[in-house]
């Protein structure tokens, strides 16, 4: 009657309320949305294969009498496998001391097996009958079933078929390697740690920003390339915030979530999310690199410097391509809907794969080409003779520290990534939700403290910003004189020197780190 109804949407809550039976309930290949919460208690078999919008289960309590399971989507079998897990312990609390009971009655002969009636036959305890004769009250027996169980709990129980040989819940399909029975994020600690780093993600890239575009201040090549460094990296904690949130929602219930989540707008926007803040943050942090190599190198040519136009045509390049690669996957080249944490690790076409390798590919030749910039960058004013030692040591630990942190967001998700799109996997999904929380956000955060934050020309805007609103005026008043202090002192060095030096690369390296 239900199996094969694609009009069958909905049963009456009540439907089933008061049945005897049924045993066995088929909803193969419907529209069903929903079961019944009441006469699910008898069921044995639930056969519901092909209905796509069953996307929840009732209480697991529900199905007391389960035995087998034959569902649509893999998750929902977590559920049950969670379930199997807490009767286990359960009965395991209950019958400890039956275990070696049962060893003992499964090697004893047919009739010699224990039963129970009203006569209190016996013959588990043959050998303590004489030491413990059975009392005429049951309760006063050592070996009452009363003094667990209530009354009426024991009828009809067989100690050898519904306890020594316990039946099993089978159900299918089970969980793959992709969709492990386990919440979004998985560990307990990154369901902290991942609130702390979104959280600063965004409050950090939120402040460059509105600083940025507050000053009134000319827009240079710098502070422009860094309003696009900073708003990919906003997108990134706004992704970590999406994944933070539907966690807390879903936590302990994520199978009766995993579909509508993963096949969603939810999961498709997160990945969109990803996927363009990652590209746009490598390619913005590559050009910055770059600028800044081709600002020391080309110092005292004027007609080489990098103009805003120019800037902002490598940047649209930069958004279009970034855009292009989040898209993809919304198309059906890989997909977000594979894992939880929804990014594209789908692998199985070769279209597919060679999306996933072109991406760890690109981000591993942008790493390789930030380092050699700022390695030639350092040789380039590297001089003990000209150079003061403080700065040419200021100059070091900063590349150091901008080189480190692109190395530890980079050289891990690359390397497992890799191994996983040519299908020889070194990492669980499980585990790489680790390198999701502590290592793929690491630019993310670090960025607005390495490149703005910690440079005295975004001091001087923040505290010009807070005097707008009335506050740290004498602060702000100190940085205005300094600022125009030292635009005189650069106006007259710059009329009077006649060459370059390495000793200018160096004070122009200094102002570009600041920048």
């Amino acid at each position: 009657i239900l199996k094969d109804n694609k009009n069958l949407r909905r049963i009456h809550n009540d439907a089933l309320r008061g049945a005897t039976g049924p045993d066995v309930l088929d909803i193969s290949s419907t529209a069903l949305e929903s079961l019944p919460s009441y006469g699910l208690e008898a069921i044995q078999v639930l056969n519901a294969t092909s209905s796509y919008s069953l996307k929840r289960l009732p209480p697991l309590d529900k199905f007391s009498s389960l035995l087998e399971a034959v569902l649509t989507y893999p998750s929902h079998c977590c559920a049950f496998r969670n379930l199997r897990t807490e009767k286990k312990n359960s009965l395991l609390a209950i019958f400890d001391t039956f275990s070696k009971e049962c060893e003992s009655t499964m090697r004893k002969p047919t009739n010699e097996i224990l039963y129970r009636d009203e006569s209190y036959n016996t013959s588990l305890w043959s050998a303590e009958k004489n030491t413990y004769p059975l009392a005429t009250d049951e309760d006063d027996s050592p070996y009452s079933y009363s003094a667990i169980f209530d009354d009426g709990e024991m009828t009809g129980f067989d100690f050898v078929y519904d306890f020594c040989q316990p039946k099993i819940l089978t159900c299918t399909p089970e969980p793959d390697a992709f969709n492990p029975c386990e919440d979004i994020l998985g560990y307990s600690f990154l369901r902290v740690l991942i609130w702390f780093i979104n959280i600063l993600a965004i409050a950090g890239n939120f402040t460059v920003l509105l600083v940025l575009l507050t000053s009134h201040y000319k827009l240079t090549v710098p502070r422009f390339l860094m309003c696009n460094l900073s708003f990919a990296d906003f997108c990134m904690g706004l992704y970590l915030l999406l994944i933070a949130s539907v966690d807390a929602q879903t936590s302990g219930q994520y199978y009766n979530h995993a579909i509508d989540w993963q096949t969603g707008s939810g999961c498709s926007t997160a990945g969109f999310f990803t996927v363009f803040a990652g590209e746009l943050s490598v390619y913005t942090l590559t050009v910055i690199t770059i600028e800044r190599w081709h600002t020391i190198t080309y110092a005292m040519q004027l007609d080489r410097k990098l103009r805003l136009r120019h800037a902002v045509l490598i940047m649209l390049g930069g958004w279009i391509f970034s855009i292009l690669i989040a898209v993809l996957p919304l198309l059906g080249v890989s997909s977000y809907m594979k894992v939880s944490i929804c990014l594209p690790m789908d692998i199985e076409t070769g279209l597919s794969q060679a999306y996933i390798l072109l991406i760890l590919v690109l981000n591993v030749v942008a790493f390789i080409v930030i380092c050699v910039c700022y390695i030639k960058i350092y040789i380039a004013v590297q001089n003990p003779e000209l150079v003061a030692a403080n700065k040419d040591t200021k100059i070091a630990k900063r590349m150091a520290i901008l080189i480190f942190t692109d190395f530890t967001c980079m050289a891990p998700i690359s390397f497992f990534a890799i191994s996983a799109a040519f299908k020889v996997p070194l990492i669980t999904v499980t585990n790489s939700k680790i390198l999701l929380v502590l290592f793929y956000p690491v630019n993310s955060c670090a960025n607005p403290f390495l490149y703005a934050i910690f440079t005295k020309a975004f001091r001087r805007d923040f505290f010009l910003l807070l005097s707008k609103l009335g506050c740290c005026k004498s602060r702000a008043e100190l940085y205005r004189m300094n600022y125009f202090s030292a635009y005189t002192s650069n106006c007259k060095n710059s009329s009077s020197a006649t060459a370059p030096s390495k000793a200018s690369q160096a004070l122009l390296l200094l102002s570009a780190l600041e920048k």
